[in-house]
């Protein structure tokens, strides 16, 4: 039989998606399972987005431009003004969603065997992509005594070699839901400047904020125009996952002319997706208010229970909707495996996602877990009971 190249055999299976097969079994035994494994909101998507699908003028499905529509990248650029965030068509590349984004923006600054620094832990599908391009990430340990907070300047600079290219980051953070502030990003820029690196911020939990805390883009810091690199999405903004539409935003002409070779070499991003996130883009303020304010109580109801769990911890969120939280369990992966299998509380159960593919270091995250608090109110309470009965009887307590 023909041999599998060894990227196949390095690619990283996804800690939020490898445990479905259990939990369709577990399904199909009649148990209820609460999904807090993924990001997948439950909130609606706005109406004005579906309607602009269903009402589609065109008589045909057409390639759009290899950078994404013309209208939606202009309407993009005014979006962003709200921001302070002064950018124009020219610099923004449409992606089939902010996966795509990153993996351009990664191909065209790194070469095969460069590094890059990421925080852990990290968004999981950070560590396919580096290997996607043939890159190496260089972890920086933060800490959940923290609240994961940007780990000291000191350790990013013993990380620095000279195959170093960029830093990324999430903010606010996938999946620990710490939100940056002004100083830590600062700090990342005087990096940025020291050692001329590119700055990557994956900003898709923008909206995201919580306690009244403001977020602060990479783009609002001076003298990076050539360095920083903003990658978003619609998918968290506006409950649309599966419209596959992200962007690349850079000021730096000459990254964006290469990552335009990459772009054109796909053709072009999702058609329907774009038409869709383009109508997105005027809905009213009251959709954002009314979410922020459910997402506040689902945060609360989640930090709450965790930590009212003996032998549990976990910091408070202030943004995004992920909590990495301590557990007194031996090994993250088995416990979340043994939920869907073995375990039920009044014939229910809790799905979420093992800290351990959050780290790219190994044996990392054996005592955490990843929690989306995506679902409604009462269901993420029967989700934390059965969680909290769960841990009285795991054979594997610590």
């Amino acid at each position: 039989m023909p041999s599998l190249s060894q990227k196949g055999k390095m690619m990283p299976a996804s800690p939020i998606r490898k445990l479905v097969p259990y939990a369709e079994a577990a399904k199909k035994r009649g148990v209820k399972v609460y999904h807090l494994n993924i990001g997948q909101p439950d909130i609606k998507t706005p109406e004005a987005a579906l309607q602009a699908v269903k009402n589609y003028p065109e008589p045909l499905v057409a390639y759009s431009h290899s950078a994404g529509n013309a209208s939606y990248r202009e309407k993009l650029a005014e979006y962003y003004r709200k921001f302070n965030i002064d950018v124009n068509p020219d610099e923004i590349i449409v992606g089939a969603g902010a996966s795509e984004a990153l993996l351009f923006t990664m191909q065209s600054i790194m070469d095969p065997g460069d590094e890059i620094i990421i925080p852990e832990p990290f968004y999981a599908n950070y560590n396919g992509f580096a290997i996607n391009a043939g890159i190496n990430v260089v972890p920086i340990d933060s800490t959940i005594e923290s609240g994961f907070a940007l780990p000291p300047i000191s350790e990013f600079e013993k990380a620095i070699t000279n195959r170093t290219k960029a830093i990324l980051v999430c903010n606010p953070n996938n999946p620990t839901g710490y939100l940056y502030n002004m100083d830590e990003l600062t700090t990342l820029r005087d990096l940025a400047l020291k050692y001329d690196l590119f700055l990557i911020a994956d900003e898709v939990y923008r909206e995201f904020c919580y306690d009244g805390k403001e977020h602060h883009s990479v783009m609002h810091l001076d003298g990076l125009e050539n360095h920083v690199v903003l990658i978003d999405s619609v998918s968290k903004r506006y409950s649309m996952c599966g419209a596959r539409v992200g962007v690349m935003i850079s000021k730096n002409k000459e990254l964006m002319l290469s990552a335009m070779k990459f772009a054109q070499a796909r053709l072009s991003p999702p058609s329907f997706g774009q038409v869709a996130a383009e109508a997105a883009i005027d809905t009213p303020d009251a959709y954002f208010t009314e979410v922020l304010e459910e997402y506040h109580k689902r945060r609360d109801t989640v930090y709450e229970a965790i930590n009212n769990i003996k032998g549990a911890f976990c910091p408070k969120p202030t943004g995004a909707f992920y909590v990495v939280a301590q557990l007194p369990i031996d090994d993250s992966d088995f416990f979340c495996q043994w939920l869907l299998e073995d375990f039920n509380y009044n014939n229910e159960t809790v799905m979420m996602a093992p800290a351990t593919g959050f780290y790219s270091t190994k044996g990392r995250g054996m005592d955490e877990v990843r929690i989306s608090y995506v679902l409604n109110v009462e269901d993420l309470k029967h989700a934390m009971k059965a969680l909290e009965e769960a841990l009285k009887v795991y054979p594997g307590r610590k």
